[in-house]
């Protein structure tokens, strides 16, 4: 009956105690659910809680609150949202200060050209990267749980702020603008990213009282590096107008990738051979410098800083030349000193940003997520989500009253600060220190730096995502599952935009998770003999199939997708119906909702009404809990829940056993299975795990 005609059998009644216990010696009688609680659990409590009405639970849970604002309670609280409290007390001073000093310091350099290259990927003026490098970096220091993190400026991010900005504020279509006019476009557009920085900051914040950091885990690591590495060629498309020194209006949309590479190209008889020229050498210094700094990373006291020894040439060539007066060369033009005056976003503006804000602080705390558990995996410490959630909600949502433009974690910066020698979330202080200095003292040396060489920056940061598509051959070796998903995401984002690409990635992610518990199979197991072990059949021709019990593994959850498959594969194990000729393909239950509950419930009646005895092992409370409301103990008794499926079939091997000896008053007589069909008893005793 169990769908493998070809399975051995094992040996006969003779040989039955054997089967029992096959190290030839009882060491315990089986043990069902209930004599387990009754033995190892508090089965009264159990059942209690079982029978309690929710809302009962939920009051009783209220009542408890008062006791958790007492002083023990809110200091708790107090350790577990300022996490310096925690880890600072135990710093060791001799061994980490120097090396999150230099880390820091070290990072800081990069946040400077870095934070003003993506301040125009995000189409407002450089400066405002240079807050976003501050604000954001200062508040994850003292709210983040993730050591190694460096946050700030984000590519990714930057891009997807951009597109959304120059949505809400377009460019006029003259584009011959005063000063005075862009300005105001400026201002406007300013106020747009900061709006969208509040959006993004609520929203996580909304996700962390929800404590919704498990929303992480639905943007799975091919979702995420395909849609960082299919992003980091829009950057790099971008960036083609700034190269060239091509003065085109930005693309939006779908297909604004191909858009801006047609545009480009019709353009390319106009280019500056100026501007052309500061890119090329730009960009001959900035891309061996990474490589030198990835390859020689274990031999180097420090990364070399390509990007602030560029900014330093370029600026002193362009003051030198006077390329800026000379040749038309675009430069950053004077960086106001201080911070601006820290005011509350157009709220007006919300309703309109909010579609805009949703997948902005999804990719950032994902990609933050993701950066933290990878470093908190490496060197053994833990990381909290919701508190992650907590600390980039408040770091978007405080820093756009500064007039910052959404922020995460940075792939670039974070290596680097672990290169570095970074140890804690200290460094970040040090980093905030040289962001400062430049903001208050050096910030006129920047003034002839040319936007080309910012350009460049932005596309030798990209390298990193470039390179996530080496990763591929070794996918498709492990899986094509996560190839397909890897794929569709990147020609989504690649092809639309990152925000669609986005959604389709994620939608077809979790086709994949519906589509792997419809191909799961339910399994018959057999006997090792010589053991108490049950294995699948399939996998050993010397397992044996035990004459008269038929065990079967079903491991995925059992839902409403798959109840219809689930009932097909047992009438086909079983025999019942009509499905006696299909072959199984079934999936198994760890976890069960209503629907799948109730076709347990009526398997059970089914079952009674044939006269196969249906035993239930190895199922967790929350299964058993669900069975339990869905009315299974009107079908079945508490015996016939066991905790093991070594102890269901030993119940049921005695059981057979049992009524053979009474039918035919021989312990040692013929075969067990060929004839229990002529007795009133059960047919046959099935085990479902």
């Amino acid at each position: 009956m169990s769908g493998l005609p070809d399975a051995r059998a094992c040996p006969g009644l003779g040989e039955a105690s054997d089967l029992k216990f096959p190290l030839g010696a009882k060491f315990r009688e089986p043990l069902t659910e209930a004599r387990f609680q009754q033995l190892f659990g508090d089965a009264e409590q159990e059942s209690d809680l079982l029978s309690e009405p929710r809302w009962s639970r939920l009051c009783r849970q209220w009542r408890r609150l008062p006791g958790a604002c007492s002083g023990p309670g809110a200091w708790r609280l107090l350790l577990a949202r300022l996490p310096p409290l925690r880890w600072l007390p135990h710093y060791r001073w001799r061994a980490w200060l120097l090396g999150d000093a230099v880390a820091g310091v070290t990072v800081g350099i990069v946040h400077v050209p870095q934070g003003m290259a993506f301040a125009l990927l995000t189409s407002v003026p450089p400066v405002f990267g240079l807050y976003t490098s501050f604000f954001p970096v200062l508040i994850y220091t003292l709210l983040g749980t993730g050591r190694h993190l460096s946050t700030g400026t984000f590519a990714v991010l930057s891009l997807m702020t951009g597109s959304a900005v120059e949505r809400l504020v377009p460019e006029p279509l003259g584009g011959n603008l005063s000063e005075i006019e862009r300005e105001q476009l400026d201002a406007q557009r300013v106020g747009a990213a900061a709006a969208l920085a509040f959006g993004s900051g609520a929203l996580m914040l909304g996700m962390f009282a929800l404590q919704l950091g498990v929303l992480s885990t639905f943007l799975s690591e091919p979702v995420v590096k395909a849609l960082t590495s299919g992003a980091a060629l829009h950057v790099l498309v971008s960036q083609l107008p700034s190269l060239l020194g091509l003065p085109l209006p930005r693309q939006i949309g779908c297909f604004a990738l191909f858009k801006t590479l047609a545009a480009v190209l019709t353009a390319l008889p106009r280019s500056s051979p100026a501007e052309l020229t500061i890119s090329a050498l730009s960009l001959a210094l900035l891309v061996p410098v990474k490589e030198l700094n990835v390859r020689f990373r274990d031999k180097l006291p420090t990364p070399i800083p390509g990007e602030i020894v560029m900014v330093l040439l370029a600026s002193v060539l362009c003051f030198t030349s006077s390329l800026d007066t000379r040749y038309n060369v675009q430069i950053v033009g004077l960086l106001p000193g201080g911070f601006p005056q820290p005011r509350l976003p157009n709220l007006a503006e919300l309703p309109r940003i909010l579609v805009d804000s949703l997948p902005i602080a999804l990719v950032a705390f994902a990609v933050s997520a993701s950066l933290a558990s990878i470093y908190a995996d490496k060197y053994s410490y833990t990381i909290d989500s919701n508190q992650e959630l907590l600390a980039h909600g408040v770091s978007n949502l405080i820093s756009s009253l500064f007039s910052c433009f959404p922020n995460s974690a940075t792939l670039a910066t974070t290596s680097l600060l672990v290169d570095a020698g970074g140890n804690t979330q200290l460094a970040g202080l040090f980093s905030c220190i040289v962001v400062l200095s430049v903001l208050l003292w050096l910030g006129p040396f920047f003034y002839y730096l040319p936007k080309a060489v910012l350009a460049c920056i932005n596309i030798s940061s990209m390298r990193q995502m470039f390179f996530q598509m080496q990763e591929l051959p070794q996918l498709w070796r492990i899986s094509r599952m996560d190839f397909a998903v890897w794929m569709v995401t990147w020609v989504a984002v690649v092809i639309l935009s990152v925000d669609l690409g986005l959604a389709i990635g994620v939608v077809f992610s979790m086709m994949t998770v519906i589509c792997r518990t419809q191909r799961v199979q339910c399994l018959a197991l057999g006997l090792a003999e010589g053991t108490e072990l049950y294995r699948p059949l399939r996998e050993s021709h010397k397992l044996c199939k035990v004459p008269g019990l038929c065990i079967l593994s079903y491991p995925a959850p059992l839902y409403f997708g798959t109840r219809g498959q689930f009932r097909r594969t047992l009438e086909w194990h079983l025999g019942l119906g009509e499905g006696g000729k299909e072959a199984p393909k079934t999936d198994g239950p760890p976890d069960a909702d209503v629907a799948g509950a109730r076709e347990v419930v009526q398997l059970a009646s089914r079952c009674l009404d044939a006269g196969i005895h249906l035993l239930l092992a190895q199922c967790n409370a929350s299964v058993l809990g669900t069975l339990t409301q869905a009315g299974l103990l009107n079908r079945v008794t508490p015996e016939q829940l066991f905790v093991s499926v070594q102890d269901a079939a030993a119940h049921a091997l005695e059981r057979l056993v049992r009524g053979q000896e009474q039918q035919e008053g021989n312990p040692g007589g013929a075969g067990l299975y060929s004839r229990s069909h002529e007795t009133t008893g059960p047919k046959t005793c099935t085990v479902w795990v």
